[in-house]
Parts: structure tokens; sequence; C-alpha cells
């Protein structure tokens, strides 16, 4: 009876569930989008969710063009049985900010379910101009477009230009209002600006005040800026998208306020810049540029040394300004000294006042003879913003003696000292003997003797010896290009020399390995003072077979040799340098072709 009683009980279940499980299965599939409002003013949200009646996946937004998503999606689920009927809704929502007015469409969103596409009805909305909110104190979106504010501070509206200024980006936020999160949405491209950020370490919270009431706010940003070009010129806005902990009238068991949070879009205002052009008036010719306070000087690390000897004689800028903006003057060098090109050195720091530092140009020098070379004075012109003048400053001549070397017939009498002994024509033959001995020759056998046929066959034999000898003397005079490899060889060997002996000495010593390592190209592949570049080394030593490694290792070593100047260098990594040299020089010997 037992059995029976049970199985008649399941019958009875399953004939009462049928229908619902009938009725949910034949339950038609609804998705759709829902508006919160089909008309709204530009400063106003837009509410969107996408509701659908069973469960799907892979779930697509519209590309919401013409908006902004401010907030979501929001994901949320209602599942509830009333009176034996199930009731299932599944909705994703966004929330909108639009770019413009006009009339615009909300697109087709798209979800699976039970292996089916489903698709929305596009949705029509219209974006009208700003509306008046009413100003309900209890409206959270209203207190926080009341309490928080995204300001732009500018340091001066009517720069010159070149002359720096600086834009401070702050976010003011009530006392009453918490900030939980902040993104960018938009940065600030400074068109027509030379501009760069100033790095901040952390956020700091401060008290200030904003239009006369009490605030705390933050540094977001710093910047410098320099104008590049003169009239109306517009810093773009920095936009932000903040969420706001806004107090509600709802209070939790304990009786604190409930926060509610609230998404706002914030953007510091767009700002005009005038920038004024400099005068025209008492502008000096050889003005390049420079805006500023500067210092000018010209120096050289010797005044007297040997010919083949180098020296470096540097131009250079200091102050505060647009350092990297403008080139330095060049030097005014006598053609019959070698000059390599300079060195350009920048130590330049940039805060809010500007760039401050200084720049400077390095020119290593060689004479190849002696002789008195001057430096001529130069030139440096800048307008300073403070007076509203041109300033120029010049430098003191300066004068380069070479004391020991060869002489240049070509030099100026006065720059070298070519003086010689005259020598008068009562003395012209003053080293021959005019008293002569007479010896007797009767008693001779020298004729016909060895030494007699040796005396009369030698000087006509010596002819065509002497001529040969002549000859090679006239080509190897008249063959400049062999000339110069093999006084650059030489002045390679004796710089190489000098840096070993020098070992200790670190200006000293990488001038004159330098020296060497260019002497020594000059010698081998016949490399020219005005091609001697790094690039230019490379491409004509790969040209000559000579082996990867060994170049880099002499490219490294003509880079050490440039850094070394500036920085400290132990008496151990002078040695290594060195022997680096003597190695790569060698490989270079046996892999040249």
């Amino acid at each position: 009876m037992m059995k029976i009683f049970g199985i008649i009980l399941s019958i009875s279940f399953l004939l009462s569930a049928g229908p619902v499980l009938a009725q949910d299965e034949i339950q038609e599939v609804k998705f759709e989008a829902k508006l919160s409002k089909k008309s709204l003013g530009i400063n106003e949200r837009l509410r969107v969710d996408f509701v659908m009646n069973k469960d799907g996946d892979n779930f697509n937004p519209p590309s919401f063009e013409n908006f902004t998503v401010v907030g979501g999606p929001n994901h949320s689920i209602s599942n509830s049985w009333i009176n034996g009927k199930r009731t299932y809704s599944k909705t994703y929502s966004y929330f909108l900010a639009p770019k413009k007015r006009g009339t615009f469409t909300i697109g087709q969103a798209t979800t699976e379910i039970n292996g089916n596409i489903y698709k929305t009805i596009p949705i029509t909305v219209e974006v009208t101009a700003a509306v008046s909110k009413p100003r309900d104190p209890n409206d959270p979106d209203y207190i926080v477009s009341q309490n928080i504010h995204l300001v732009a501070e500018v340091s001066k509206t009517n720069p010159y230009i070149n002359e720096a200024i600086y834009v401070v980006y702050k976010l003011y936020v009530s006392p009453n209002l918490g900030v939980s999160n902040w993104r960018e949405i938009d940065n600030p491209r400074y068109n027509d600006f030379w501009s760069q950020n100033i790095d901040m370490k952390g956020i700091k919270v401060q008290n200030g005040s904003y239009k006369g009431e009490d605030y705390r706010f933050v540094v977001l940003r710093k910047t410098v800026l320099y104008p590049q070009k003169t009239g109306k010129l517009d810093i773009e806005p920095l936009v932000m998208d903040i969420t706001v902990e806004v107090p509600s009238n709802r209070r939790d068991i304990f009786g604190g306020r409930i926060m509610r949070k609230v998404n706002k879009t914030v953007a510091a205002g767009n700002r005009t810049i005038r920038v004024k052009p400099l005068p025209e008036a008492n502008k000096p010719v050889n003005f390049n540029g420079a805006v500023g306070e500067f210092s000018f000087f010209v120096s050289t690390t010797k005044d007297e040394l040997k010919a083949s000897e180098a020296l470096v004689a540097k131009v250079e800028v200091s102050g505060k300004g647009n350092l990297k903006l403008f080139k330095l003057p060049k030097l005014n060098l006598p053609s019959s000294l070698e000059v390599y090109e300079p060195e350009h050195d920048e130590r330049v720091q940039t805060n809010l006042g500007g760039m401050q530092g200084k720049i400077s140009d390095s020119y290593t020098i060689v004479p190849s003879y002696q002789g008195r070379y001057p430096i001529p004075s130069i030139s440096f012109s800048y307008f300073n913003p403070k007076t509203e003048r041109y300033e120029t400053i010049s430098s003191k001549e300066l004068v380069i003696n070479v004391d020991e070397g060869p002489l240049n017939n070509a030099v100026n009498a006065e720059t070298v000292n070519t003086k010689k002994e005259i020598v008068t024509a009562a003395n012209l033959f003053a080293t021959f003997k005019t008293n002569t001995e007479l010896v007797s020759t009767e008693k001779s056998t020298f004729f016909k003797s060895k030494l007699f046929w040796t005396s009369l066959l030698a000087p006509i034999l010596a002819i065509p010896l002497a001529i040969l000898v002549r000859r090679r003397q006239e080509a190897r005079e008249n063959d400049l290009l062999g000339n110069k490899k093999r006084q650059a060889d030489r002045l390679a060997r004796k710089f190489l020399g000098e840096a070993r002996q020098a070992i200790g000495d670190k200006e000293e010593f990488y001038e004159a390995l330098h020296m060497a390592l260019h002497n020594y190209l000059k010698a081998k592949i016949n490399l020219e003072t005005s091609e001697f570049s790094k690039e230019k080394i490379d491409e004509l030593l790969r040209g000559r077979k000579v082996a990867d490694e060994t170049v880099t290792g002499f490219l490294q070593l003509l880079q050490s040799c440039e850094i070394a100047r500036f920085t400290p260098s132990t008496r151990a990594a002078m040695q290594e340098d060195y022997e680096k040299a003597s190695k790569v020089i060698s490989n270079i010997d046996k892999q040249i072709r």
C-alpha cells in the first residue's frame, strides 16, 4: 500500500509542476533598450538600460557615438516567483554624457540566448541646449557641481615669444565631500608651445580657498611652456572623470549618513594666451632667439703649448631662460689651426621657473706650427623679458702661443718668428779653404791601381744612382697624401706615447689618447678632420673589412674619451683604456685591407 501511495503522490506533483515548466520553456524572449529620457540638455546625463528576460551571454553594447560613457556598465539580475509564476530579468546599465547638441541614435546591442543572437531596436534621443537644473540641495549631481572644481592656473597670460610660463592644474573639493577615484579622459595638447611636465612626487592634500570659501585641493599636474608663436594661443582643457562620495539623507543602523557615489566629468576651462613678439627696435644683428637672463664667456684650457699638442676652447652660456631653444655663437679661428667639430653639452634642469643651467660647445684645437694665434672676441645677444631690452655680452680676445714646433712659411712674419742670420758676400765662402798643400807624385804607385780605377769609375757609376735617389726624393716630396699619412702616423705614435706617460692625469691623458686615435685613422684610412664622426668611422672601417668586434671596440674607446672629460676617472681606468687602445690599433693593423 505504501508503494502505491508513493506512486500516486509523484504523479500528482508532476501534473501540478508541468504547466509551470512548460510556461517557462515557451516564454517569449525579450531584449530591449530603455532610456531614462527621450530629450535632455547638453549639461544633463542619460541612462540607458539593456534588459533581457532570459539569461544571455556575450553581451555587446553599441558604440555610443556622440556620447561619453561616464558610468557603467552596471550589471543587475532579478529572479522571483509569484503565485507559481517565475519572473527573470537581467539588465546592463550605462550613464552617458552628450558631447554636443543634436539628434542622435543609440545603436543596437547584441546578446546570445540559447544559441541565438538577439538585437535591440535603435532608439533616437534629442540633445538640446543646456537646461536650468532645479537647485535641489538634496540632488547629488547638483551638490557635486557646486562643490568640486578643476582649475588651470596660468602664471602669465601675455608673455613674449620664448618666455617661460607655467600652468598648474588643481582639483578643489569641498570638505563635505570625498573623492574616491579619478582618471584623465582627455589630456591637453600644447600646440605651438615647447612643453615639459614637472615630475611630482606623490599627491598631497592641502587646505586653501576657492572664490572666498574654504576648500581642500590637490595639485594634479604642473607644466612649463615656452610659446613658439606670436598671437592668440589656446591651452586646451584637462578633462577628468571623478568619483565623488556625497552624503545622502539616509542613515545606517548606527546613525551615520550613508554616502552615495556620483560620477562627475569636470574640465579645466580653455585658457587663452596672447603672445607678444620681440621688439624690432635695437635688435642686434647676431641675435639668435635667446630669451632670459644669461652669462657668457669663452675660455681655453691652455694659452701656451707645443705644436701638435691639443687644447680645448669652450663657448659657454649659463643662466635662466630658453637654453635648449637657441644655438651658441661660433668661434672664429685662424685657418692654420686644425679644429674638430665642437662637442655640445647641456646641463639644464627645468622647474616652474623654466630652464636653468648651462650649455656649452667645446672645440678641440691642434696647432701644427709654432706661432702666435689670436682667438678674436665674439659676442652673444639675448632679450631680457624683465627689462624688456636686448643685451649683448662680448668675450675677451684670447691668444694661443705655440713655442715649439716646425715653422710655417705661409704664416705672417708677425705671427711666427722667422728671423734668420744674414750672410754677407764677404763671408759667403768663409767655409772654403784657400791654402793648399802640394805633394809630389813622382814616386807614387797610384796610377793604374785599384784606388785609381775606383776613383775614376765611381763618379760615373754614382750618376744614375744619384738620379734614382733624386727622383725618389721628388716623388716623396710631391706625394702630399703620403706625406700627410706619414705625419699623421708619427703624431699617432707620439700622442700614444704621451698618453702612456700621462696616466694618472685625466685631462692630459684623454686628450692625448683622443688625438692618437684620430691621427691613427688619418694615417690608415685617410680620414679628414671634417669627417671625424662615429658614423663615418664605422662606415670606413667596415668598408675596409675590419671585424665588427674591432670596430665596436674602437668606437667605444672614442666614447670613453668623450665621457671621461666630464666624469671622474681612476688611474686603473686610464691604464685599462690605454691597453684597449693598443690592442684595437694592433687589431686594425692586422685586419684592414
